[in-house]
């Protein structure tokens, strides 16, 4: 029951990030990607939290830095770049 739980809210988190700016999607990245890599290491929730907040600033960072273009997916799954929409 745990496990189908988790999976719909990860499913769930994915597709609403489809409606995130660039620079949103990459912090919900690095904040997720931060939070993990802070409870490997750290092995406690402060440190999840730790890798989080630093991973969450710099994925934002990043974000911001793609100088307002986006990573889009055509129908037939190839990606291309082009301007984000405004």
């Amino acid at each position: 029951m745990k496990r189908s739980l988790a999976l719909v809210s990860a499913i769930a988190m994915t597709v609403s990030l489809g409606a995130c700016t660039t620079a949103e999607q990459t912090a919900t990245a690095g904040a997720a990607t931060g939070a993990v890599a802070g409870a490997v290491i750290g092995g406690n929730v402060e440190s999840a939290a730790v890798g989080a907040a630093i991973g969450g600033a710099s994925g934002f960072v990043i974000g911001r830095l793609s100088n307002g273009n986006c990573r889009y997916r055509a129908n037939d799954g190839s990606t291309y770049i082009a301007a984000c929409p405004r």
